[in-house]
């Protein structure tokens, strides 16, 4: 596999949700951008660099007016991501921004249908056991 370089975007999401009265601001981490860079790693540190200090934020950007500019603080950590506190109109958020290569991709494999008489097998028998979880190998 060639080294395909990427920049990704994730952004601290929230929603907001109301329970008995009470009002829950929920907060997430999500990816909200992978961006293929042609090029080589220095060329996707450049694209992260102009990521980190363009990106608005998506809860921002939708209460956002034309020729509206955000206070950025953008900082670089030691391992070369970007994190960057955005504000604007008593809104906050933060965001980071990272360069990655690809090493694995695999498409989804969807397992056939079960027959008419697995059906029946697995309603009598109940749902098969859940697989062990991934478990470091053992050293040879």
């Amino acid at each position: 596999m060639t080294a395909e370089w990427y920049v990704l975007i994730e952004e601290d999401t929230r929603r907001t949700e109301r329970a008995d009265g009470v009002e829950l601001r929920l907060h997430r981490w999500t990816l909200v951008a992978t961006h293929r860079i042609d090029g080589d790693e220095a060329r996707a540190a450049a694209v992260a660099e102009d990521a980190a200090l363009h990106h608005v934020p998506e809860v921002l950007a939708r209460h956002a007016r034309p020729g509206d500019q955000p206070e950025r603080h953008a900082f670089r950590t030691q391992d070369g991501a970007w994190v960057v506190l955005v504000r604007q109109r008593h809104r906050d958020c933060h965001i980071r921004v990272t360069t990655a290569r690809l090493v694995h991709s695999r498409e989804e494999k969807e397992a056939p249908p079960k027959s008419l008489k697995e059906k029946f097998r697995s309603a009598l028998e109940g749902p098969p056991p859940v697989p062990d979880p991934w478990t470091p190998p053992r050293d040879a």
